[in-house]
């Protein structure tokens, strides 16, 4: 019998789960036993029965043991995910068990974060690592659902990119002299920050005029960390034919494992060094107060669309993981491509009306001046 009242008047329910393990709880009345009893049945049946014990792990516990289990972040995002739980996820979760977290609470949590001032993007960020580590526990059977789905969040609004033209990347590079080439370069090739500070000689082919983009440097804690770019993948970039020449001055006599840009002391660059020493002034001095060295990445990709390219050459061009995001980013600098596709169609469709009537494709007919009195 799943059902039977103990010697203390109460009443315990048991049942197994899947794996044969016989759980059982006491009620003060028949009535919640059966119900207690049936629920798990039920879902045991569906396959979503959770152990109670296994979700008593507080938030915590479960938050450490899910971020060691993350092997394939890089040490930016995983450093990004400490901070979020520092800051915003743990002090609010670290101490309550698994299963008592709640939508509502959940929900009131991100209202709270919101009203503090906090920016929308951290916001979401806090939430989403959140969300993943409750995935996790889902995942590995101690809680029935993700309490964190479905939560409304706020709105980011996204900063409209910064586009800079050919005279005023030529400004900026003069401007920001002896680091000319390295502007000029980004703007022209759209590398990241930590791509381009990471390349070495043997990675420029100037007779093919492309440069192989494998590594990639990333600043966590004051530390340079080299590793793989940011989506894990290798690609190969065009360099113009102009700055061919520029480039093999500069690392001409260089072995092939030295970097191509250096500090003034000869190691890495750091943005948090250049950006305040060097590129800022040079921005402010030729009225671009408020640039940042990432929107040479934004200029390169407006160039590339000038000059013609797709959003596939684009895409590979800075690495995108697919042309979605790509879009997502520059789909008003693709709108003229829209006008081309619509002008085509029109001579297209222009061609075929005169294949099938004789009438020239530029000559409006007015249908009705054809008409004869009376018909």
């Amino acid at each position: 019998m799943s059902i039977e009242k103990r010697p203390n008047g109460k009443w315990r329910a048991r049942v197994r789960d899947a794996a044969g393990k016989e759980h059982s709880r006491h009620f003060p009345r028949k009535v919640d036993a059966e119900r207690w009893e049936a629920a798990s049945r039920s879902a045991i049946t569906r396959g979503d029965w959770t152990d109670p014990a296994r979700a008593k792990v507080t938030v915590g516990n479960w938050a450490a043991q899910w971020l060691e289990a993350q092997v394939q972040l890089k040490p930016t995002t995983r450093a990004r995910h400490g901070v979020a739980l520092r800051r915003q996820i743990l002090p609010t979760w670290g101490d309550m068990p698994l299963s008592a977290v709640s939508y509502a609470e959940v929900s009131a949590w991100v209202q709270r974060m919101t009203a503090s001032g906090l920016a929308p993007a951290t916001v979401r960020y806090a939430h989403r690592v959140f969300s993943m580590i409750l995935s996790h526990a889902l995942r590995d059977g101690r809680i029935s659902r993700n309490p964190a789905d479905g939560i409304r969040l706020p709105r980011v609004l996204r900063e409209e990119p910064v586009f800079l033209d050919h005279a005023q990347v030529t400004a900026l590079a003069d401007a920001c002299e002896p680091y000319g080439l390295l502007v000029r370069f980004l703007a022209y090739t759209g590398l990241r920050w930590g791509e381009m500070s990471a390349l070495r000689v043997g990675r420029l082919d100037l007779l093919r005029r492309r440069v192989t983009v494998a590594v990639a440097f990333s600043e966590v804690r004051g530390q340079l960390i080299e590793g793989t770019p940011k989506n894990h993948q290798r690609r190969s970039v065009p360099i113009p034919r102009f700055l061919v020449d520029e480039l093999a001055a500069h690392v001409a006599g260089k072995p092939k494992d030295a970097l191509v840009f250096t500090a003034p002391n000869g190691g890495p660059l750091r943005n948090t060094n250049f950006r305040p020493r060097f590129f800022t002034p040079a921005a402010e001095s030729v009225g671009l107060t408020g640039m940042t060295p990432h929107d040479l990445r934004h200029t390169a990709a407006s160039l590339a669309v000038a000059a013609g390219a797709n959003v596939k050459a684009v895409q590979r061009m800075l690495g995108h993981a697919s042309a979605a995001m790509t879009l997502d980013v520059y789909a008003d600098l693709f709108e003229d491509d829209l006008d081309q596709v619509a002008d085509r169609l029109d001579q297209a469709a222009r061609g075929a009306d005169y294949m099938r009537t004789g009438t020239a494709p530029d000559t409006v007919v007015d249908l009705f001046k054809r008409r004869t009195p009376g018909h």
